[in-house]
């Protein structure tokens, strides 16, 4: 009978700092603590006093490797706040930013964290370049990201914290021959792409529960409007979403959890996928085939497939953008400050992020809430890891069980940087 602790602490390559307990005692998972201990820098507490303009650029800071998504989110709960509506070229231009991070965001996931699991590495870089499948995999990981870093940087001015985009527009736009360049480096990477949604769809490693779902879902496939929708039917405008989260707090976590009707729920690719797949992009949907019938799927594993899968429409809804459009300067939108309450929601790569902000007459923030993907998910990650350890103790070796926890945790993309390695773990036994 297996009676012990184990400690997994200090995750390595992540934005803050996470950790885990899991407690067995007599072959029986007693408790999982998934402690996220960097989660809150008092954001909320930093935006009070402040220039409504300015919050952007500030709570973009909140992340560094989706920075870009809390701009966007921040510019349009600021937008509502003001009254302020922006024109069809600005929405283009910050749908061409969404898809840039989510190239990018999702490469850094898959080649960098996931990959590794599959071909029994340490690390990417371990890759054999004398290997002619693993050679062509290190060219794809960086080509991909490079053509999601260029479309970012050559629309939103930077790949994070991007300087472009701001409260009623763009401060400047790709010219004729930045966006050619760009549609060509995304053609360019298309076949990587292919390749890599093949690899996904063939993963090794599955891990199936039944629990919720919930995303933004638009009219077509996207991350920046629509109405919040759940597996169980329920649509939800996204000016009420926070209504409909419970905040439960966990003591020995920083980080804000949260529930909905009374239980755990997942956003993030996964999600999206269940809830919308039909509104891919034509292009990607007649690439993928039969790989659409994996979804819905409740397989946490899947969730590293849908990814990929964002990353093909990404690509393909870019590329009839950047070929179609022709961006020209227009005069940033401005409003009278206001007192009011703004509301933005839109999907980040991990899922979806809620920014709420009170602003006063005078402009200046009042106060403001910030939901982001992971706190969401941090309970349904903690439900799996008990039912996983469960499930491994009979026939699992324990110093085998971290590596599979490893691998289930980096399965939901935890924004503690994509989540990687751990560098200690501590058995303690009775």
């Amino acid at each position: 009978m297996h009676t012990f602790d184990l400690t997994l602490d200090r995750i390595t390559k992540v934005e803050g700092s996470a950790s885990l307990e899991v407690r067995v005692k007599n072959n029986k998972v007693e408790h999982v603590h998934f402690k996220i201990t960097e989660f809150k820098r008092f954001f909320t507490q930093a935006i009070r006093g402040k220039p409504l303009a300015a919050l952007p650029q500030l709570l973009a800071r909140i992340c560094g490797t989706c920075s870009n998504a809390h701009v966007l989110c921040s510019i349009e709960a600021c937008e509502r706040a003001l009254g302020i509506t922006p024109s069809e070229q600005t929405m283009l231009l910050r749908t061409l930013t969404m898809y840039g991070l989510m190239i990018r965001d999702h490469a850094l996931h898959l080649y960098l964290f996931s990959l590794p699991d599959i071909y029994h590495k340490d690390a990417f870089l371990d890759f054999d370049e004398q290997d002619p499948e693993q050679h062509q995999l290190l060219h794809d990981g960086f080509e991909v990201k490079s053509a999601g870093n260029f479309l970012a940087t050559v629309v939103a001015g930077r790949s994070v914290h991007a300087t472009n985009p701001v409260i009623g527009g763009f401060l400047h736009v790709p010219d004729q021959a930045q966006m050619a360049e760009a549609a060509d480096k995304l053609q360019a990477a298309r076949p990587a792409v292919l390749r890599l949604i093949d690899i996904f769809k063939k993963t090794p490693f599955h891990f199936d529960r039944q629990t919720h779902f919930m995303a933004l879902v638009p009219e077509r496939f996207g991350f920046l409007n629509g109405v919040i929708q759940t597996s169980n039917g329920l649509r939800i405008p996204e000016e009420k979403y926070r209504d409909h989260l419970e905040h439960v707090i966990l003591p020995y976590s920083q980080a804000s959890a949260y529930k909905h009707n009374g239980g755990s729920f997942m956003v993030g690719a996964l999600a999206r996928l269940n809830l919308a797949k039909n509104k891919l992009h034509p292009k990607t949907k007649a690439n993928l085939g039969n790989t659409l019938d994996i979804f819905p799927s409740t397989d946490i594993y899947q969730n590293n497939l849908a990814q990929a899968i964002e990353i093909l429409h990404s690509i393909d809804d870019a590329i009839d953008i950047l070929t179609s459009s022709k961006f020209t300067a227009e005069p940033v939108i401005t409003a009278q400050p206001r007192e009011a309450v703004g509301v933005g929601v839109i999907e980040a790569p991990r899922g979806t992020l809620y920014h709420q902000v009170e602003v006063a007459a005078d402009g200046k923030v009042k106060q403001g809430e910030i939901v982001v993907p992971t706190g969401q998910n941090q309970i349904n990650i903690e439900e799996d890891i008990w039912r996983l350890v469960n499930e491994l103790l009979p026939t699992t070796p324990k110093d085998k069980i971290p590596a599979e926890l490893e691998k289930l945790i980096r399965a939901y993309d935890p924004c503690m940087s994509c989540a990687a390695h751990f560098l200690k773990v501590d058995w303690r036994g009775d």
